[in-house]
């Protein structure tokens, strides 16, 4: 059986995503409406999502919403011809409707007996009762995927493990919980924590996992922005996970050069860097998070080829890699296939590689091809 989102009597159109100037909104155009500013209930960094040109599916709230600073609403995005649904609002929504209709597996005997049930100082989205009694649930929405592998959450959340730590203290007090991530494709057979990006969340499920039932449902869309809930939950590779989940590996420092420069590279002495992009690789067997924030001071005793060069770029993004494994040649070499202009012999000095910084013209982090390679060495399946 396939459900409808609350649209009620609001126009649904299509519009191409132009860009994002702050969490909660989004730049877009169409035909029919122009360019127009929207709306969008996710504060998660989406990058792997929101590219130039990409379809935005939009509802037009105009009538009836004189006073709302934005009349349009984003609340999908198009991924592999199929849309995601971006609203985390209305993930409570979905949870809801499925839970009434008996359609989320394991829990099919589950009645909700109250939304936004609060427990001293905090509030959990679902009390629900069962033959077995009361219990929390807690709801999550998640947008990230490729390479068979779902991974929550795209962007740090304290406050996601902080629920965490507060659903394992009540089921020690005798009060089941559970949590449930609720997966935005169907196209995915894995869900993991994303401990690439938040390594504290990743830790904290993995400590709490015992105490606290984790789940993850994947959900199918149409176009119609109707959707479907799979038959099974998602595997959950703990062992893995367990093993990967850990402050060390590679990682991606995206730096912009302003101008065209002529710097002075430690041993390697003057070299000439063109305006633009460049993506350095990294590793650190330890302490990958330290040696990430030390790339983000400009000030510091300078030791590294990185060090010369980072004092006259700005620091796009870091994307730390984390692995129990050597990556940082192999990623080297893959990034090399996609972005070959390099400066020779930089920061490899205790390798054979020909180079660990790498020049785009244009910003990698807005190119499709670069997510889906990023994306791959992120959600490597589980062997």
């Amino acid at each position: 059986m396939n459900y409808a989102l609350p649209f009620k009597k609001q126009e649904l159109f299509s519009a191409r995503f132009l860009g994002r100037p702050n969490r909660f909104l989004v730049d877009c155009e169409n035909e029919q409406h122009g360019t127009i500013r929207a709306f969008l209930p996710n504060p998660g960094r989406l990058s792997e999502l929101l590219f130039p040109g990409v379809r935005l599916y939009v509802l037009d709230q105009t009538k009836g919403a004189e006073n709302r600073k934005t009349k349009y609403t984003v609340i999908a995005v198009d991924r592999d011809k199929a849309p995601v649904m971006l609203h985390t609002h209305w993930c409570n929504d979905m949870a809801e409707v499925l839970l009434k209709d008996h359609a989320i597996p394991g829990l099919e005997n589950a009645r909700v007996v109250r939304r936004e049930a609060k427990v001293g100082r905090s509030r959990f989205d679902f009390l629900l009762e069962d033959a077995s009694g009361l219990f929390y649930l807690e709801v999550k929405s998640c947008t990230l995927f490729g390479n068979g592998v779902a991974m929550f959450p795209d962007a740090v959340t304290e406050r996601g493990r902080k629920h965490l730590l507060e659903l394992a203290s009540l089921s020690a007090e005798g009060f089941p919980c559970r949590v449930l991530f609720i997966v935005q494709t169907d196209k995915v057979q894995w869900f993991m924590p994303d401990y690439h990006t938040d390594l504290a969340f990743s830790q904290t499920l993995l400590h709490v996992k015992d105490q606290v039932k984790i789940d993850a449902l994947p959900v199918s869309w149409t176009k119609s922005m109707r959707y479907k809930p799979g038959t099974q939950m998602l595997q959950i590779p703990w062992d893995h996970i367990e093993k990967e989940a850990n402050d060390r590996g590679a990682y991606l420092l995206i730096l912009k050069l302003p101008e065209d420069t002529t710097l002075s590279i430690g041993s390697l002495g003057d070299q000439n860097f063109k305006k633009g992009y460049y993506i350095y690789v990294g590793s650190a067997m330890a302490n990958l998070t330290k040696r990430i924030e030390r790339h983000g001071r400009k000030r510091k005793q300078k030791h590294w080829h990185i060090d010369y060069f980072r004092a006259a770029c700005d620091v796009v993004d870091a994307l730390p890699i984390r692995s129990s494994q050597r990556m940082e040649c192999i990623l080297a070499d893959e990034v090399k296939a996609q972005f070959p202009e390099n400066t020779n012999c930089f920061g490899c000095s205790d390798c054979r590689c020909e180079s660990h910084l790498f020049y785009s013209q244009d910003n990698p982090l807005h190119q499709p091809a670069f997510h889906q390679w990023l994306q791959s060495r992120r959600m490597a399946p589980p062997q």
